[in-house]
């Protein structure tokens, strides 16, 4: 039995060893692959599973996968290698040490364990170019420098490997430079500039080149960089006048020390090779040196301190640059001194009146004058002149030694109330000199300007009842004079038709007040005049004309006409036949309102009935008629208080008591016989009483209508279009005229073809017409 066991033992042993023999051979095993960098993520690489003699089929079972998942993976439906990330050789293997680069991976499987080594070699691709570390290389480079100078310039790098990192150099096209390509021993590629042609900083002072890296990769790709020389300056240039020789002329009355002229030499070089100093050559005698002040940064040649000494003077100049070695150049300046007109003619006023009044007729002598020059010849010719914009002429002497300043028009103070005059007196001489006096001159005020008014003519529209002895409007003029002359007085023109018995008028501020209260239904508008007078002696005036409408205000309660007692009281009885039909006209409640527009726009209501389901009212035509046939079980009499109301803010009333008697229809008949040739002679007297009313307001109407269109037809386009014309105002009216005074619009309300009684479907319109404030 132990020999059965040991034997078991030993074969297991053995097992696991051959097993383990098997495994290690499987893991030592290197499956390598190659591919390019940057293929897409899901490329697939080679089929794994069949390179490694694996069955598809039981990949899923067995479990195969790599121990680090990155850049790869494994499809275990298919057994494909993949792409699973995207690679950048240069960022897998940054050094280039090698041109080779691995990605190592290990795949396992189960059921059998086994594992697999994959070596995979990523490749490079061109996808890089070369770039410069630095993008701008300056150098500094002498014109000195001889032909054949070498200068090292910083070399490009690529991270790409072999044919596709950098494989060449270009210099963007130069006269002067040329490039120089090296190789070190690692096979990187720099280069040189190098000097093909002598610099010259006069002729051009910086270079800028382009230097291009170009690699071997297809297709190429290249990086640039600028290069910028600047050439450093060595003292080669000497300095050079513009002239050879200058000839100057100094005036003999120039102030000591004045600018004779400046000299200006250039030096091509720059710094202080190109720094110029000047000075007197050694040809320069030491009396002109005296004579002048040269200075020896600018070249400022400064006037002598005595010109009687000599006429012409002869300099000589030389300039030198600040170099280790100076360069110099010299020049000659010729000065020669000339007699100039150096005398400005005066001015002396020898008579001069400072006031002259505007009404002065044109050559009136403002002021005399002489004039003088102590030059001689043509400098000592003098021509004097005033602006030619002034009202002033200037009239000389025969001698040409004196001047009459007078005046050329009519003066007007309204419009320049002080004249500065600048007399200007300029001598022939070349150049001419000229010397001013300015005289002042005040224009003296004459009443010559009537007042005017702010408005011709004024219209103002107030309400009636107004409170007696208060300001109703004012009226404004100026006077353009000034002083007394434009001090304004106002008065009413007693003499010009109009109201202005119950007028006063503020003489000094305008302010008109009415000494009575208008009222509208007996005045509705009315015309005056007002006088406006200055200070002035004589006092010149002006008239305006003022309109005045008067405006209507609830002031009138409605008048019962019908029903009307004996007695005067608004009361009346009316009888029915009981057989009446529905809609049966009772009687007919009539009203009038001495105000008009809404004011007397009238509506009727019932205030008290003994029977509401049996009469009913029309608000606006008071007619009172059956709503329902009369029954047995009716009372035979009924009482109906009427209330008839205006329309005004405030409104008044009136009321009226209509008594209705129900009877029997042969009693109707005997009662209106009767009553038919009273109600005829009441309605007479009634309808006689309308129509003369009814004359009066259309005659009002026509007269102010009348006003109005000669007042419109006489103002000015601007106020003629504040009137407004409106067809209907709101639909309850017959007709209205708007216009506007002011902040504030009117309407004038009345009926549309005639003054007559009429009626419309929505109430009453009256043949009257009434100003009321529209808004």
């Amino acid at each position: 039995m132990e020999d059965f066991f040991l034997r078991k033992c030993w074969a297991r042993y053995v097992l696991l060893f051959l097993l383990s023999a098997v495994t290690l051979r499987s893991t030592f095993a290197v499956t390598h692959y190659s591919l390019p960098e940057e293929l897409e993520q899901g490329s697939v690489v080679a089929n794994l599973a069949s390179d490694l003699g694996l069955d598809v089929k039981t990949l899923m079972e067995r479990k195969m996968r790599l121990e680090i998942i990155k850049y790869l993976d494994i499809n275990k439906d298919t057994g494909e290698l993949f792409i699973a990330e995207r690679i950048d050789r240069e960022l897998l293997c940054p050094l280039k040490t090698t041109t080779h680069c691995f990605l190592k991976l290990d795949a396992t499987i189960e059921n059998p364990i086994r594992m697999f080594n994959i070596e995979v070699e990523i490749t490079d691709i061109n996808d890089n170019a070369p770039h410069f570390r630095r993008g701008t290389m300056h150098l500094d480079i002498s014109e000195s420098s001889p032909v054949g100078e070498r200068f090292s310039l910083n070399n490009a790098a690529d991270p790409d490997v072999g044919a596709n990192s950098v494989k060449d150099y270009y210099l963007s096209a130069s006269d002067h430079f040329a490039l120089e390509i090296q190789t070190g021993r690692d096979g990187s590629k720099f280069a040189d500039l190098v000097l093909q042609k002598a610099l010259d900083r006069e002729q051009q002072a910086v270079h800028n080149l382009i230097l291009t890296a170009v690699d071997g990769g297809v297709p190429t790709r290249t990086g640039t960089a600028s290069i910028i020389v600047r050439v450093l300056d060595v003292n080669d240039n000497a300095p050079s006048f513009d002239k050879d020789k200058y000839v100057v002329d100094v005036m003999e009355n120039s102030p000591i020390g004045s600018l004779v002229m400046k000299l200006n030499a250039t030096d091509l070089d720059e710094g202080s090779n190109s720094d110029v100093v000047y000075s007197y050559s050694l040809y320069t005698s030491e009396r002109t040196q005296e004579m002048f002040q040269l200075n020896p940064e600018n070249g400022e040649i400064r006037e002598p301190l005595d010109y009687e000494a000599k006429q012409v003077y002869e300099i000589k100049v030389l300039a030198a640059d600040k170099g280790s070695v100076p360069l110099s150049a010299l020049c000659s300046v010729t000065v020669r001194v000339e007699d100039v007109n150096d005398n400005q003619p005066e001015i002396e006023i020898t008579s001069f009146s400072s006031h002259i009044p505007e009404d002065a007729p044109p050559g009136t002598v403002v002021a005399l004058m002489g004039v003088t020059d102590i030059d001689s010849g043509v400098n000592g010719q003098v021509v004097c002149s005033v602006p030619a914009d002034l009202p002033f002429d200037l009239k000389p002497s025969p001698d040409g030694q004196s001047y009459s300043l007078v005046t050329r028009n009519h003066l007007d103070k309204e419009i320049t109330p002080m004249y500065n005059i600048a007399i200007t007196a300029t001598d022939l001489g070349s150049p001419a000199l000229s010397s001013v006096k300015v005289i002042q001159v005040e224009v003296l005020d004459v009443n010559d300007n009537s007042p005017l008014f702010t408005q011709s003519p004024y219209s103002f529209y107030i309400y009636e009842n107004n409170k007696a002895g208060r300001s109703i409007f004012s009226v404004k003029a100026t006077d353009a004079d000034g002083g007394e002359n434009s001090v304004v007085s106002y008065s009413l023109d007693r003499k010009s038709p109009g109201p202005t018995a119950f007028l006063n008028i503020n003489e000094a501020n305008g302010s008109i007040a009415a000494l009575k209260s208008f009222d509208f239904e007996t005045v509705k508008s009315f015309q005056f005049q007002v006088v406006a007078s200055d200070s002035g002696s004589p006092s010149l005036s002006s008239n305006v004309t003022v309109n005045v409408f008067i405006l209507d205000q609830n002031d009138n309660a409605p008048v019962i006409l019908y029903p009307v007692s004996s007695n005067g009281s608004a009361e009346g009885v009316e009888e029915v036949p009981r057989n009446v039909n529905t809609g049966h006209l009772v009687t007919k409640v009539r009203a009038y309102d001495a105000d008009i527009g809404y004011n007397g726009w009238l509506l009727f209501s019932l205030q008290e009935v003994t029977d509401h389901s049996l009469f009913g009212l029309d608000r606006y035509t008071g007619q009172i008629r059956t709503l329902r046939s009369f029954t047995e079980t009716d009372e035979a009499e009924h009482k109906l208080l009427i209330l008839v109301k205006d329309n005004g803010n405030v409104s008044l009333s009136a009321t009226a008591t209509v008594i209705v008697k129900v009877v029997e229809p042969k009693e109707a008949f005997a009662a209106s016989d009767v009553k038919s040739s009273a109600k005829d002679d009441e309605e007479t007297d009634v309808t006689f009483y309308l129509m003369i009313t009814l004359g009066s307001v259309s005659v009002l109407f026509l007269i102010s209508i009348i006003v109005l269109i000669a007042m419109q037809c006489s103002k000015s386009t601007e106020y003629t279009s504040k009137y407004l014309q409106e067809a209907n105002y709101d639909g309850t009216l017959c007709h209205s005229i708007q216009y506007r005074s002011g902040d504030k619009r009117y309407m004038l309300v009345g009926p549309r073809m005639s003054a007559t009684w009429r009626e419309s479907p929505r109430g009453a319109c009256w043949g009257l017409w009434s100003m009321v404030e529209a808004g």
